[in-house]
């Protein structure tokens, strides 16, 4: 993605008054763990997912614990906030967690960059998953 199409990005969504990362009462509304399965067929089969409204992107991440600081660096740059959730064998497990508003193009972009990222690192990206407030407008 160009800088230009970043900062048409910007202009077309609009700034989210309240919602964060850490806003209580969010719930999952899609998942995705299935490599095989597209994007826009997480999105399609998940009921409670409201298109309009903005939403946490979260990926589920395992990277070397050396890794991590490296990741969160490159990952800020876009937005991104790195969690570290703990331990997962010889790796740490951690969220990369953004608020927008997800359409499956997003999604699937955002899934292979994940995937580049993790993989250039020595990690695994495992999956994602998007949370909204319960009783998201529609």
């Amino acid at each position: 993605m160009g800088l230009l199409d970043r900062l048409r990005d910007l202009v077309k969504k609009p700034k989210i008054p309240g919602l964060t990362v850490d806003t209580p009462g969010v719930e999952i509304v899609a998942e995705a763990f299935d490599p095989a399965e597209a994007d826009s067929s997480v999105l399609a089969r998940s009921p409670a997912w409201v298109a309009e409204a903005p939403a946490i992107l979260r990926h589920h991440l395992k990277l070397p614990p050396e890794k991590v600081a490296e990741a969160a660096s490159i990952l800020a740059q876009d937005g991104w906030e790195l969690r570290e959730q703990g331990p997962d064998g010889d790796l740490t497990l951690a969220h990369a967690l953004r608020v927008q508003t997800l359409d499956a193009l997003h999604c699937a972009q955002e899934r292979s960059r994940m995937a580049g990222l993790a993989q250039r690192l020595g990690g695994d990206s495992v999956g994602w998953d998007a949370l909204q407030p319960s009783g998201a407008p529609t």
